[in-house]
């Protein structure tokens, strides 16, 4: 079971392919994956990772809303993804909605509106530096539409405590689409 499991959570990630004018092209160049250390420098700027820099930029443009959902990370979205995320770009009623609304103040409370400047670099400001107990060498995690910069003992200490278990992947397996591919 583990094994169809694991085989179907790779097939999900690996199926995401592009059809242009007929043509296949891989997608996996746009989505941010993987993770980079970085270091901030003295004006709490980190410089984002080259490759995830480039496919943000290409993807989305230089514009990121950057904010902290647990205060155990930062979160770096591409402006649009987060408009999409947070109900911003859609109109009315979302806002009236208790859950949202504090959801809403609590991010924007926190997050900041930001720009990829010329050096490939963002600020990050002290505060959530201060929540996410962000040191001066970091982790930059590529989570498909975003990035979350964390604090590399912090991280390894979660991941070492918490590994992933046949039930995580059973329940992975059954928020895949059984071989769409889009």
């Amino acid at each position: 079971m583990l094994f169809f499991c694991i085989f179907s959570l790779t097939l999900g990630i690996l199926s995401h392919i592009l059809v242009e004018n007929g043509t296949e092209r891989d997608k996996m160049g746009s989505l941010l994956l993987g993770s980079y250390t970085a270091r901030f420098d003295r004006s709490s700027r980190i410089k984002v990772p080259e490759k995830f820099r480039a496919a943000i930029e290409e993807q989305y443009g230089k514009d990121l809303f950057i904010t902290s959902l647990a205060d155990e990370s930062v979160q770096v979205y591409p402006l649009s993804v987060w408009e999409r995320l947070s109900g911003a770009s859609m109109e009315g009623a979302l806002q009236f909605n208790p859950a949202v609304r504090s959801f809403l103040i609590r991010v924007n409370r926190k997050g900041h509106h930001y720009r990829i400047d010329s050096k490939g670099r963002i600020l990050i400001n002290q505060s959530l530096r201060d929540k996410a107990e962000l040191d001066e060498e970091v982790v930059v995690l590529g989570l498909t539409d975003h990035l979350e910069i964390w604090n590399k003992e912090k991280l390894d200490k979660i991941l070492e405590e918490k590994p992933l278990t046949n039930e995580d992947f059973e329940s992975i397996a059954e928020l895949l689409p059984q071989g769409k591919t889009k």
